[in-house]
């Protein structure tokens, strides 16, 4: 971290005149700035490293996971995107061999998505570069660190899960 820090690289903070705002607004302006700056950075390298995208990633990510398939109902829900986003990239990843598409043979309303041997091995080349990156981007923190955060992180998810029930 001091490193850096010490190259007078230094993150801007997301409204970093927010020290005025309270604690709860200060924490979450943190949170969005290195989710946002993780999120740009590995945008980039995907698109630069492999000519795709981080949706394109997600998809083949969530099928990797399932090898017998997913409804495209299923892969919506998992990803949290409307179904017409879904479809385009579900299609562009059939183009390019890496996803095969039929009739869901328990509703033939339904189409079933599955990865291809060629989608299989692409997602694996790709996702151990992305793991790479985003273990370097972490590098910076000591494992005692990253584990008290992801601990406290689990703590904000339940919190927020709470007040969606209170407030949906």
């Amino acid at each position: 971290m001091d490193e850096l820090r010490s190259e007078s690289y230094v993150l801007a903070e997301k409204h970093y005149d927010a020290v005025s705002e309270p604690a709860a607004v200060r924490l979450w302006l943190r949170l969005l700035t290195c989710s946002l700056t993780i999120e740009k950075r590995l945008r980039r390298r995907l698109a630069d490293e492999f000519s795709t995208t981080l949706p394109r990633f997600d998809v083949l990510a969530a099928l990797d996971r399932r090898a017998a398939g997913m409804t495209m109902g299923e892969l919506s829900k998992a990803l949290l995107v409307s179904g017409g986003n879904l479809t385009a990239l579900v299609r562009q990843l059939e183009r390019q061999g890496y996803l095969q598409m039929e009739r869901d043979p328990q509703d033939r309303r339904s189409w079933l998505v599955r990865i291809t041997r060629s989608g299989r091995k692409h997602f694996k080349e790709v996702a151990a570069e992305h793991h790479h990156w985003v273990a370097g981007m972490f590098a910076g923190m000591s494992a005692d660190h990253s584990n008290k955060l992801y601990e406290l992180l689990a703590e904000l998810k339940d919190s927020l899960a709470a007040n969606s029930r209170e407030h949906p």
